[in-house]
């Protein structure tokens, strides 16, 4: 049995890579929590040390990374330049962060001394999809290791390459034997590795179906989950918005990363007093990601990561319109678009839908791609209820010059775990990370996701 790695814009097979046996797992994970059991004696300070060489060889290999990460799911190789750059960065803050975070809180109690500790869990697995191959994993596995815990990955199926490289640049910042660990296997093995009795915690990120199985999976052992899963993030632009600032901020949302984001602005509900006036500059702005090479620094479009993928977009785009969605932008697959010729592979391009109502995937639905839908709304109050009306609640946000109001409605109106005014929501090591609703629960990044993965331990001394 193996996995194939499979270059999306071309459609070429890049490698062909042997699957971690059944037979082998158990030990792996025994070693991962022998490791585990020496280092969480660690100081911070050596932690510490481990993430600035990890960042080090970031920097030194960065195009290098990047390109396998373009090659195996498409990414424009610009992108996941600035992606490299992100994963670097994360190391250095938590590198600083982690002890304050981690550090014992005193309480105030009757007895002669009462605190707070913070100590690791153990081994903790993550399964990590194909979007954002290595950002994914820097931002569950550096607070989990400066925390004191092991790590094992299971990567998606199509980015073995990103996997195995990742666990390369773990071993050779000098982290201990086993301590971060990639395990090649399908989905289907991921019960059995929750299962084992050394695996004390699960951190997913992918589509709610894949949280849905693996919360009930881990549940039968009453095993700790943080799940980041699916969105449809609206942004609502309200009659007093900058337009020109609304559409360009939006297009660059929508379309990092060909649109494949789960924070990816998606849903745009806009005041029907400036919706012609939006739909011509969103138009103009989405036009001018064009497809590309995404080896050439000058794409700002690349394919998605399979063709399966795409001709899901497709059929969702296309429903939508049978209903009475209208296209402004795109919606067409590229002719020829599996000859894997320059500009073919898995491309879709640009896309805008308007009149889009609740009877269409385009609104119920994640579309994960390149495509914008824009949604009418009679006025704020209205645009509130339509963005709150999904079943998502990952990002939002909102566009309009009056900010006190704008701060009022993201932070007491829409229903999200992150929300912003007069921008677009990107993860930063600084802020928690997450979401509510079928978007999951539990929190990635800042202090609060470091915590997630430590017994929060109360001691008391009489």
């Amino acid at each position: 049995m193996s996995l194939q790695s499979l270059n999306p814009a071309t459609g070429e097979t890049l490698e062909t890579y042997p699957l971690t046996s059944p037979e082998s797992i158990p030990s792996l994970v025994d070693r991962a929590h022998d490791a585990h059991r020496d280092y969480r004696r660690s100081s911070f300070t050596e932690r510490g040390k481990y993430l600035r060489k990890l960042a080090e060889l970031l920097g030194k290999n960065q195009r290098d990374h990047a390109l396998l990460m373009t090659r195996e799911m498409g990414k424009p190789v610009t992108q996941a330049m600035g992606e490299i750059e992100k994963c670097a960065r994360a190391c250095e803050f938590y590198a600083e962060q982690a002890e304050k975070y981690l550090a014992i809180e005193h309480v105030e109690t009757d007895a002669r001394e009462s605190y707070v500790a913070f100590e690791p869990l153990g081994v903790i697995l993550a399964i990590m999809p194909w979007n954002f191959p290595y950002w994914q994993v820097f931002r569950f596995a550096v607070p989990a290791l400066m925390a004191g815990n092991a790590c094992l990955l299971k990567h998606a199926s199509n980015v073995p390459g990103c996997s195995l490289a990742l666990q390369q640049l773990f071993d050779e910042a000098g982290f201990p034997e086993d301590l971060f660990t990639s395990l090649l296997i399908k989905s289907r093995t991921v019960d059995e590795v929750i299962a084992n009795d050394k695996v004390s915690a699960v951190t997913l990120t992918g589509s709610t179906a894949a949280g849905a199985a693996v919360a009930a999976s881990a549940g039968k052992f009453l095993k700790k989950t943080v799940l980041e899963l699916g969105g449809s993030d609206a942004y609502l632009i309200l009659k007093d918005a900058d337009l020109e600032l609304a559409a360009r901020l939006c297009a660059q949302s929508r379309m990092q990363n060909a649109g494949q984001s789960c924070i990816a602005a998606k849903r745009f509900v806009v005041d029907e007093a400036v919706l012609p006036q939006f739909e011509a500059l969103m138009v103009k702005a989405m036009a001018e990601y064009q497809q590309g090479d995404p080896e050439d620094d000058n794409t700002n479009l690349g394919p998605l990561s399979r063709t399966d993928l795409r001709d899901d977009l497709h059929q969702q785009v296309a429903e939508s319109v049978k209903r009475g969605a209208r296209c402004l932008l795109g919606g067409e697959i590229p002719d020829g678009a599996d000859d894997g010729n320059r500009g073919k592979g898995a491309y879709y391009p640009a896309t805008v839908l308007t009149q889009v109502d609740k009877s269409m995937p385009a609104w119920s639905e994640e579309m994960f791609g390149p495509v914008a839908v824009i949604i009418a709304a009679r006025d704020e109050e209205d645009a509130i209820n339509k963005a709150n009306d999904s079943v998502f609640g990952l990002g939002a946000g909102v566009f309009s010059r009056d900010l006190e109001r704008a701060k009022q409605i993201a932070t007491y109106e829409l229903q999200a775990g992150s929300c912003v005014v007069n921008d677009f929501v990107k993860s930063d090591p600084r802020l928690p990370f997450g979401g509510i609703k079928q978007s999951g629960y539990g929190r990635e990044l800042s202090y609060f996701g470091i915590r997630e993965f430590v017994n929060i331990k109360s001691v008391v001394v009489g």
